[in-house]
């Protein structure tokens, strides 16, 4: 006898349990594949490049009111130039590309004979590509002789306070640092020869204070003689 065929009524219906189940699952499973892809495709993207920095023109070069440098006035003078002039390409964001270029703008009378002098066998845009370290060594070689610089020196080594006169000791200590780097050869050295150079009556007190800087040791010396 055949078996009994059950009714379309009898077979087994899946719960609503088991449906919302299903598609749970279903759902995590490809949210799982998509994360994947994603991940796969974020390791074979090429990074972004860095924008590329805008080049200053030099209209706004000249904006910054850059100083005139005649050639006359002396290592001071060209010291208080390169200052100006790197105080000039921090504000307009000058290109090193540009420095020279730019900077040559600015030459006068004397320095801008030397100049001249200098492009004219190579070239002018020959010369504009040199670069700015290799420019100003050009400058010191030309108005910072060596036999100035050991007169600097020497007065560097011996600079002391005169009378009572903090203001001019420290304005005149600070040119000299500049025009003698390698006599102050870090910040310690510098305070060191700096405390050196006070009186007697502040020096000792200064040292007590411990100043961590050149101009925590200015700020202390001047408090002291105010």
């Amino acid at each position: 006898m055949p078996p009994k065929r059950m009714s379309t009524s009898e077979a087994p219906a899946m719960t609503q349990a088991a449906i919302k189940k299903l598609v749970a699952d279903s759902v995590s499973a490809a949210l799982e594949a998509q994360a994947a892809n994603m991940a796969n495709t974020n390791n074979t993207t090429r990074p972004r490049e860095a924008p590329v920095a805008r080049q200053c023109s030099y209209k706004e070069f000249m904006s910054c009111q850059p100083i005139n440098f005649k050639g006359t006035e002396g290592a001071i003078g060209l010291i208080s130039w390169f200052e100006r002039i790197k105080s000039v390409f921090s504000r307009s964001n000058c290109t090193e590309d540009c420095k020279v270029k730019f900077a040559t703008g600015t030459l006068t009378k004397e320095a801008l004979s030397w100049w001249n002098s200098f492009a004219q066998p190579i070239g002018i845009e020959e010369a504009y590509k040199i670069t700015w370290v290799k420019f100003k060594k050009l400058l010191i070689k030309k108005y910072y002789p060596r036999i100035e610089v050991q007169k600097m020196e020497d007065e560097f080594y011996h600079l002391t306070v005169k009378g009572n006169d903090l203001k001019v000791y420290v304005r005149r200590f600070q040119e000299l640092a500049t025009l003698c780097p390698t006599m102050v050869p870090d910040s310690e050295k510098m305070m060191e020869v700096f405390i050196g150079g006070l009186p007697r009556s502040i020096e000792g007190n200064v040292t007590a204070s411990k100043p961590q800087t050149l101009e925590e040791a200015i700020n202390i010396a001047q408090r002291l003689t105010d």
